[in-house]
């Protein structure tokens, strides 16, 4: 085979119409073969010779797409230094754009000799990179580029939102060409959503311990590929067409108006500690890519509680994530990205560090700097929580307001004050360092934990599946059954737990900040409890699209809320509330006002009590402090929204005209068939609000009524 010197950058196997660049990053490296698998299993060995900066490099001008391929990387064995090379292992090409297999937990993957490396080849057992052809139509593919205010994310797993859907062709479901079906977009878009957040589909692999169970690794939080689409979602092969396909779907989803992100996992690999299996890393460099004990560079530093945490602080690694977004933005046009427990990627030693190299090239890149960015501000490791403390360009998972909304709808002690905090967009978390509302990312249900449905319906997890005797998942879930552990024949108990849903994503839609819903929770999906169900690719997991009565008319309910959320700014400001000062010398009213059942403002008193659990929020459409795009006055409706936590009714008295001569029901949880209902309610007058619900009222602007009240 003709073997040319190439170029040690791009680094991966770059294929240009003509041939095909090879180039691998090892400082360890003694010596670097590069494998190539043919179809029937026969390989052939080219032995890079050309090395630049620790990078290693051939082209190969007669390898184009579709060829299979692995690196040999010979270098010392010494796992007390923290050096593990081993030329037996067959390893993964961290920057292959493709894979094909899956690795089989065989022994030879593993390092068990107890004197030295293991001398069984793992080839024929483990991954391979295919080199990928670049070339795709796009046309008129354009991103949405949807303004943070109007954002609305839609939580999502390839496989299990369309597996069962009855409109998509059986051979699509399950994969990318089926997300991209027309069926699964009109879902998305009639429900109003703005965006699609993927959960992993990065090349990942399956656990060894979960296939001696009869389970699989269905969340995907286990990359092995970061450049990769996982293969299993494709519907029309891995030979590299899996690439053609993810670009289809983003097409797609893009001309429907969606927006595409990715949840990626760049704070640990597959690999494991120790003793898990080399597959790429490890085998390559084991030093430069892993976190080591200090002391102990045999075992490592892992802050992830999967094995291992990925050395953020050395330049290729820094290299091989930033590399690898700017591929996914630039090549396959994705709109963002959710980093998974992002506060290990910002710890620049052991401390989580806000100043840490990984944010300081994200703040300057001109490519990933301008696309949506989310972290799960947390981790396993010391000090890990760092909800409100990521800088000003991130928007955050906000695990407060998850909280903080789940107790007071379950009727918490001392929950008001910090259920009004998180309703408003958390300005104690964000506004500290003059961030705004879109900082953070509200949700109350996501893939890990309870559903929805499940949150309503059970008190305590339930994971027999899993194999783990119900160790695993969160034993605090701030859920209430409503009366009933599981499924139950109470009409009275169905009723509240659906009121209870419809309390939960009202809630969600009206909070400032950017809503994010969970997939299959707008049609009451279940997982019977199972609050931890990642290896759980089957019925459990998957959505049911046979639909009742009940789960179509939540549909609806939820595109309602949807809906009235994106044609109102003052349930989606740009600012935070001021609170207690007017915007207009014509407009008396504050921006934000809150009032007690019987419409007196509330006191600090008022906050502190126990058992408060009823409160009203008036929301001034008439003073909102930003301009609209072409720096115009902004006017919105004003809405009175009644919130409801206690056990029995309560009766509100509506304020005075000073905030609306008549007020106009817009959403009722105890009575969503109401919708809309133009019986108005005057001012000074009393409603009488059902147990666990909640009602918003509205008014027109006072320009549009000709009210001068006040003026």
């Amino acid at each position: 085979m003709r073997t040319w010197t190439g170029r040690p950058y791009p680094l991966g196997a770059s294929y240009d119409g003509e041939g095909t660049n090879f180039a691998l990053f090892t400082e360890a490296a003694e010596r670097v073969d590069l494998v190539l698998v043919d179809d029937d299993g026969a390989s052939r060995t080219v032995t890079m010779t050309e090395v630049d900066g620790y990078v290693w490099h051939c082209r190969l001008p007669d390898v184009g797409p579709g060829r299979r391929y692995g690196y040999r990387v010979h270098g010392p064995w010494d796992p007390d230094a923290g050096h593990r090379c081993n030329p037996a292992k067959l390893l993964l090409d961290p920057y292959a754009k493709a894979v094909d297999g899956q690795i089989d937990n065989d022994a030879s993957l593993y390092e068990r000799a107890a004197d030295g490396p293991d001398p069984a080849d793992s080839a024929g057992h483990t991954m391979l990179g295919v080199v990928t052809d670049p070339a795709f139509d796009w046309g008129e593919d354009r991103p949405p580029l949807r303004p943070y205010a109007e954002t609305v994310i839609y939580e999502a797993h390839v496989r299990g939102l369309t597996r069962t859907h009855p409109d998509v062709p059986a051979e699509l479901r399950g994969t990318y060409a089926g997300l991209a079906h027309p069926a699964v977009v009109g879902h998305l878009t009639s429900l109003g959503v703005t965006a699609v957040e993927l959960m992993p589909v990065h090349q990942f692999t399956q656990d060894g311990f979960l296939r001696d169970r009869g389970l699989s690794n269905y969340w995907g939080y286990n990359t092995i590929g970061f450049f990769a689409p996982h293969h299993a979602y494709a519907a029309h092969g891995t030979r590299g067409e899996q690439v053609t396909e993810f670009k289809s779907m983003v097409k797609a989803l893009h001309a429907a108006g969606l927006e595409v992100i990715l949840d990626v996992v760049y704070n640990h690999t597959a690999e494991g500690n120790e003793n898990g299996p080399t597959l790429s890393f490890r085998g390559i460099d084991n030093a430069s890519y892993y976190r080591l004990v200090e002391g102990d560079a045999a075992h490592y530093y892992d802050t992830t509680g999967t094995g291992n945490s990925l050395l953020t602080r050395h330049p290729n690694v820094l290299q091989l994530i930033m590399d690898s977004l700017r591929y996914w933005v630039t090549e396959m046009h994705v709109d963002g990205f959710r980093f998974d427990l992002a506060a290990t990627l910002a710890r620049q030693f052991h401390d989580v560090d806000r100043l840490s190299a990984f944010f300081d090239l994200i703040q300057q890149d001109p490519v990933v700097g301008r696309v949506k960015l989310i972290a799960e501000p947390w981790d396993l490791g010391d000090g890990g929580y760092q909800v409100g403390n990521f800088p000003p360009l991130w928007s955050e998972w906000n695990g407060k307001y998850r909280d903080a909304v789940r107790d007071f709808w379950r009727s918490g002690e001392h929950t008001l004050g910090e259920f009004a905090s998180r309703l408003t967009g958390s300005a104690d978390l964000y506004q500290h360092d003059r961030r705004r509302p879109r900082a953070g990312i509200n949700f109350v249900t996501a893939h890990d934990g309870f559903t929805l449905r499940d949150l309503v319906s059970y008190d305590d997890k339930h994971n027999e599946a899993n194999g783990e005797g119900n160790r695993d998942g969160e034993s605090v879930n701030r859920s209430w059954n409503c009366g009933a552990e599981g499924p139950t024949d109470d009409e009275a108990i169905l009723e509240l737990r659906a009121r209870q849903q419809r309390n939960l994503l009202t809630t969600l839609l009206l909070s400032q900040g950017i809503p994010m819903l969970a997939h299959g929770d707008e049609l009451g999906r279940t997982q019977q409890g199972n609050n931890n169900a990642y290896c759980q690719d089957n019925e459990l997991s998957w959505i049911d699209w046979r639909l009742d009565d009940e789960q179509r008319e939540l549909i609806e309910f939820t595109r309602r809320a949807v809906a009235l959320r994106a044609a109102h700014p003052v349930l989606r400001r740009r600012r935070f509330f001021l609170g207690d000062t007017a915007t207009h010398e014509r407009q008396p009213l504050p921006d934000l006002v809150w009032l007690r059942p019987d419409a007196r403002e509330m006191t600090d008193a008022d906050w502190r009590r126990a058992d408060a659990h009823a409160v009203a929020v008036f929301l001034n459409g008439d003073a909102i402090a930003e301009p609209d795009p072409y720096g115009g006055a902004v006017v919105d409706d004003s809405f009175l929204l009644l919130l409801n936590s206690y056990w029995e009714p309560v009766v509100f008295r509506l304020p005075g005209a000073e905030y609306g001569e008549r007020w106009t029901a817009r959403i009722d949880t105890a009575d969503p068939a109401v919708l809309p209902d133009e019986r108005e309610r005057k001012a000074d007058t009393d409603v009488h609000l059902e147990a666990r619900s909640l009602l918003l009222l509205s008014r027109s602007p006072r320009a549009a009524e000709g009210d001068t009240t006040g003026s």
